[in-house]
């Protein structure tokens, strides 16, 4: 491809000699796991997002799986979760053992909608789990409002969200625990798998801090049935170099999108990612809806611009979860987007030039 959906050799690139110093010093330390760049990323992690406490783990599917763990929940419990989300969110829940409870989404920004949520709430529920999808907040005060009123507990799943902000305030720091994936293609990636949790709650971090060590705080003695999850210590130097390039590179991104939502917008067959007055998304995918999303995608790649469908099933059609008997229209709203959304090429790496590319051959 020509123009990719994401660059994934230019951000070492462009900080080669910081990556590298990182990778020598994690080298020259001789303690490789859990040590002190876990520590100093954690901890500047955590004043990013306006949190008390970081746990680093493992990926960002773990990073939900702890948060439930640790908030107690489990056979029994339900849990809501959007129905227009990449699988990993329901995964989580069913690692828990709970009752994956599916809302459908808001049609403009793609998450779930709050209007929807009360009316699934029983008296076993026990928390909700909003998706930052593809870089853009939840709308959380609605959200958070319906849990105080209920009870439940807000994990919200940032996976996508890096740096995001909704009315001012970073995700990540919205909940009463959120979960972070750093996969490479992430908005903050590390060079490998790498994931955590935040929360201002030390009792919660403490667990999660526990569970991800086989359930041990101190060596062979073991408090829990805990997991190996713990986060890499090389991916943790990594990720503290990219975590002082993340605004930056998260300012390139809106860049690219406000070109792209100008130069689209008089195209009558695109539907355009809306942004709410109090969202400061940050664009972890730029994703349009077409009616012939397959023939456009088609056309696209011919002339080489890469793009991306996130995401093409939903997880109530999945094979995985064929078990739940959720058949084609249980969920329509999730569908619809399935079937009509596409990610153009994306990234902080795209340069102006391609997007112009991309928004002629889009015009084409």
């Amino acid at each position: 491809m020509s123009i990719p959906a994401l660059d994934m050799k230019a951000p070492y690139r462009e900080l080669k000699p910081e990556l590298d110093a990182a990778y020598a010093r994690f080298m020259e330390s001789g303690w490789y796991v859990l040590g002190e760049e876990t520590r100093a990323f954690e901890t500047e992690y955590a004043a990013y997002c306006g949190v008390g406490h970081c746990v680093g783990v493992s990926n960002g599917l773990d990073a939900l799986h702890l948060a439930l763990r640790a908030f107690g929940i489990g056979p029994g419990d339900e849990v809501i979760v959007p129905s227009n989300t990449y699988i990993a969110t329901w995964l989580a829940v069913t690692y828990a053992g709970a009752t994956l409870i599916p809302v459908e989404p808001d049609r403009n920004t793609f998450n779930i909608d709050p209007a929807r949520i009360e009316s699934a709430v029983t008296p076993r529920t026990r928390a909700i789990m909003p998706v930052h999808l593809y870089g853009q907040p939840a709308d959380m005060d609605p959200i958070m409002e319906i849990a105080d009123r209920h009870g439940l507990k807000v994990i919200e799943d940032n996976a996508q969200a890096q740096g995001a902000r909704y009315k001012g305030r970073r995700t990540g720091g919205l909940g009463h625990a959120a979960a972070h994936s750093f996969y490479p293609g992430k908005n903050l990636g590390a060079m490998g798998e790498a994931g955590a949790v935040t929360t201002s709650d030390p009792a919660i971090a403490e667990k999660i801090r526990v569970l991800r060590n086989y359930g041990s705080q101190v060596k062979y003695h073991n408090q829990y049935k805990g997991y190996n999850n713990r986060i890499d210590e090389l991916q943790a130097a990594f990720l503290r170099v990219k975590l002082g390039h993340l605004d930056v590179w998260n300012l390139r991104r809106q860049q690219r999108a406000r070109q792209y939502l100008e130069g689209l917008r008089d195209c009558a067959n695109i539907v355009l990612p809306p942004v709410p007055d109090w969202a400061q998304p940050v664009w972890h995918q730029f994703v349009i809806r077409l009616a012939d999303r397959d023939a456009v995608q088609q056309r696209l790649t011919a002339a080489g611009t890469g793009t991306l469908v996130h995401y093409p099933i939903p997880p109530h059609l999945s094979q995985a979860y064929a078990d739940l008997g959720w058949g084609r229209g249980a969920f329509p709203i999730a569908e619809e987007m399935a079937a009509t959304v596409l990610s153009l090429p994306m990234g902080p790496h795209l340069s102006s030039d391609d997007a112009a590319k991309v928004v002629e051959a889009l015009h084409g």
